[in-house]
């Protein structure tokens, strides 16, 4: 007898990455000698901070071995200190540090949910959202955001709807990865009043938290008042110090429940990267406050070259993106994901191509997103207007075919 294995429906049903699943055609076009310019992922490639290098080249220890499970208490004072000089105070048994925050979003929504509960998600996404529900079996509700209202969340009528019986969190991603857009203090309140008169766990993804170019800085889930107990921040040294390999982040609550229920997840995981946390403990007690400066003023000039090049482009629109450094950007194509592996197997300008992450990959809404693209500015202006140039080329040439 002939017996089949098959993987689960979870794992077959579960979402390729649009920022990733391309990758080989890059690969192939690398092969044949062409320069690739990655707009695809969100890689800063500003260098990360001498003394994170320095922490983790130094490790004198005889042995690497296994670390605290909810992370060195060095780091995570580091980490208080630093949510402190952002106006978030905590005590330490709040903070669990992780690898990176994509575990601090897995924790939280399994935290939170079980198979079959609602977790409802601003659209456009991050698009690892889906896949982390599909992991736990929980369904993703899109609220969705127009670029026409500047990707503004549906009033409390609207997400009222949208909310069922089985609605456990709301997931709010603050500034917006992929439109670029802040959350203001006065919708953040709307938000958490909201959440709490539906008695829902509210999460905060606020990773990009420096990366604000309008105004001050976003606000923060944690500052609530009132909502202390159902608010779930994650964050991550990734962007923040392009750091994005030391795979080292938190999520911090107020609640004991949660803090408790999270720590048997990490247990189960053992511990976060002990080399990572070291690099990050450097980052947040050696990193002087020029640095945010610096990197925001470089993100800034680049957001604005981008929006520049683009609107010198026929038939491109996007919304321009307050903070985080994306871009949701419509095309004058039928279908970008044919546009962008097009860009990777057909086009080049002078030996040089360019790609770009397919927008509907980042909704959760069938249908949605199918002439946008989201643009990461993470390279230098002289590279990013050669990869526009290359961009509008492609788009000109791919039209005339």
């Amino acid at each position: 007898m002939t017996y089949r294995v098959k993987v689960s429906e979870r794992g077959s049903g579960a979402p390729s990455s649009p920022i990733r699943k391309l990758v080989p055609l890059a690969d192939g076009a690398k092969s044949k000698g062409r320069h690739v310019y990655h707009l695809n992922i969100g890689q800063p490639d500003i260098p990360t901070p001498e003394p994170m290098l320095h922490a983790a080249q130094e490790y004198k220890g005889p042995v690497l071995s296994y670390g605290p499970s909810g992370g060195l208490p060095e780091f995570i004072n580091a980490l208080a200190g630093y949510y402190e000089s952002c106006a978030i105070s905590l005590r330490k048994n709040q903070i669990l540090a992780t690898t990176a925050a994509s575990e601090a979003l897995l924790f939280a929504l399994a935290a939170v949910t079980d198979p079959g509960d609602q977790v409802l998600i601003p659209d456009p996404l991050y698009a690892n959202y889906l896949g982390f529900a599909a992991i736990l079996g929980v369904t993703v509700t899109p609220a969705v955001c127009s670029p026409e209202d500047g990707y503004k969340i549906p009033p409390p009528e609207i997400l009222d709807k949208l909310c069922g019986p089985r609605c456990k969190a709301m997931l709010l991603c603050n500034p917006g990865n992929p439109t670029g857009r802040v959350t203001s203090s006065d919708e953040l309140r709307a938000i958490g009043d909201w959440a709490k008169a539906r008695n829902i766990f509210l999460i905060g993804d606020e990773c990009y938290r420096e990366f604000c170019y309008e105004g001050s800085a976003p606000p923060s889930v944690l500052n609530l008042e009132g909502c202390e107990d159902l608010t779930i921040m994650t964050d991550s040294i990734s962007k923040r110090f392009s750091a994005c390999g030391a795979r080292v982040g938190c999520l911090v609550s107020r609640n004991e429940e949660v803090m408790a229920t999270v720590m048997k997840f990490a247990q189960a995981r053992l511990c976060p990267p002990t080399l990572g946390q070291l690099m990050g403990i450097k980052a947040f007690t050696e990193t002087p406050p020029s640095y945010y400066q610096k990197i925001i003023d470089t993100y800034r000039e680049r957001r604005d070259l981008l929006c520049e090049k683009l609107s010198e482009m026929p038939g491109v629109s996007y919304r321009k993106p307050e903070g985080a450094f994306y871009i949701m950007a419509t095309l004058p194509v039928s279908d970008s994901e044919d546009f962008t592996r097009w860009m990777l197997t057909d086009f080049h300008l002078n030996n040089k191509t360019v790609m770009v992450a397919p927008g509907a990959g980042f909704y959760a809404t069938k249908g949605l997103g199918a002439k946008e693209v989201r643009i990461a500015y993470v390279l230098e202006l002289v590279h990013l207007e050669t990869a526009m140039k290359v961009l509008a080329a492609g788009l000109r040439a791919f039209s005339d075919r």
